[in-house]
């Protein structure tokens, strides 16, 4: 009989105390980043696509009309955050003369990350 309920126990205390904050943890969100400076004709485009290969990353970028560059993006909060520092950190942060950050929830649309036309 102890067995029984010390195999409850580990039961419970799995099913609370791990998985359920495991959930929260993995909330996704959405951010939508406009880069303005130089960024359409450098190459932007390609280069944020690249470094999305290597963050668990879905979305778009893509030129705008105005000469901007917009970059949806959906993921882990952490993980967006980083996405964001290594495109700075990648060899088209010299064209971004500003950027422009909202965050919000995600939508789950996209599947991988592609470049918009």
């Amino acid at each position: 009989m102890h067995q029984e309920f010390h195999h409850s126990c580990l039961h419970t205390a799995v099913g609370f105390g791990f998985i359920y904050p495991l959930k929260l943890h993995m909330k996704r969100e959405r951010v939508t980043n406009l880069y303005s400076g130089r960024v359409q004709g450098v190459g932007f485009r390609y280069t944020v696509k690249t470094v999305a290969t290597g963050f668990e990353v879905t979305g778009t970028v893509r030129n705008l009309d105005d000469g901007r560059v917009e970059l949806i993006a959906e993921a882990q909060r952490a993980e967006l955050e980083e996405f964001l520092v290594a495109i700075r950190d990648s060899e088209v942060s010299r064209f971004i003369r500003n950027e422009q950050t909202n965050w919000s929830e995600a939508k789950n649309e996209f599947r991988g990350f592609e470049i918009a036309h």
